[in-house]
């Protein structure tokens, strides 16, 4: 019975053991740590990659002696407490094997706490955010963080499903004073601008500053990301037309793809504005001041995405 009883005590110690930590990749794992003062580490088992029984080893964690032995069992709660843990020949100080850990932040309720990425204020506060000009299955995702570490490393792919693959650019960083802005542009390979999506595209954005790990799913069908490019337009002061093209940007033949357009005037001299629908190329506006600014944007005619930005003045 005291047999039994210690197994099954060794069988939950170890299962505690597995739940404490996921692999992210060969040799490197991501700790879950409730970040607060009250909640313990986590004890992660470690194991020396030698099949010789008898041979001497010992592990360090940086400069720092850890413990002997084949099997060492780590306490990780905080960031010194992540990191690269070596295991080494007691005789000759050889590396036999090694693990590193990363820490991910998690709140009472297990849901992740990120404090690398930055939300964006639209569309609902995402951390990964990815817009579509046309319908040719190219798409730009972009992303934030706070100007702060210089060693921040991404990575973004697809979850892949069964429609095709995604293949995205390296990040690109754009830096404007207290945040970093990152975009990658994305393709969906084998991707028919014709035919119905019956499967959403999800990409997956990890991010790792030194020893802290957070990662973001986003899950979309390319229609719901378009936004086009803004039109171009021109204002005949004659009669008052405003005319407009299409975004060169934009999908073809447009009897596919059609546009709806909104205009507007913003009158300098009453200080309000008015907008008017149209799904023609063309709107003639009654009664413009000499100094009203007129601009054009465009959205799908079919589907509720989002709108264009504003175009460039008129006149």
């Amino acid at each position: 019975m005291s047999h039994l009883l210690f197994a099954l005590l060794s069988l939950f110690s170890f299962a505690a053991l597995l739940e404490a930590q996921w692999k992210l990749r060969e040799n490197v794992y991501v700790i879950e740590s409730e970040w607060n003062d009250e909640t313990p580490a986590k004890r992660v088992e470690l194991t020396c990659n030698t099949s010789d029984e008898a041979l001497p080893v010992y592990w360090k964690k940086g400069s720092e002696l850890q413990g002997t032995g084949k099997t060492l069992i780590a306490e990780v709660k905080e960031f010194p407490d992540a990191g690269n843990y070596t295991c080494l020949t007691a005789n000759t100080h050889e590396i036999i094997s090694y693990d590193f850990f990363l820490i991910t932040k998690i709140d009472s309720n297990g849901q992740m706490i990120r404090s690398i990425l930055k939300s964006f204020k639209e569309p609902n506060r995402t951390f990964l955010k990815c817009e579509a000009k046309n319908y040719s299955g190219i798409f730009i995702c972009s992303w934030m963080t706070e100007n702060e570490s210089p060693n921040v490393k991404f990575t973004i792919r697809s979850l892949k499903g069964s429609q095709g693959d995604v293949t995205c650019s390296s990040p690109v960083a754009h830096t404007d004073k207290s945040v970093t802005e990152y975009t990658a542009q994305c393709q969906k390979e084998n991707y028919c601008p014709f035919a119905e999506e019956h499967q959403p595209i999800e990409m997956f954005l990890e991010v790792i500053d030194e020893v802290e790990y957070e990662n973001y799913t986003s899950s979309f069908f390319i229609r719901d990301i378009i936004k086009p490019d803004p039109p171009q337009c021109q204002y005949v002061a004659t009669n008052g037309t405003v005319t407009w093209t299409y975004p060169t940007t934009w999908s073809t033949p447009k009897s596919y793809f059609p546009l709806t357009f909104r205009v507007k005037v913003e009158s300098t001299k009453k200080h309000k504005s008015q907008v008017y629908d149209a799904d023609e190329q063309s709107i003639q506006i009654p009664r413009t001041g000499p100094k009203d600014k007129i601009s054009v944007q465009a959205r799908d005619r079919y589907y509720n995405s989002s709108w264009s930005e504003w175009s460039s003045l008129c006149r």
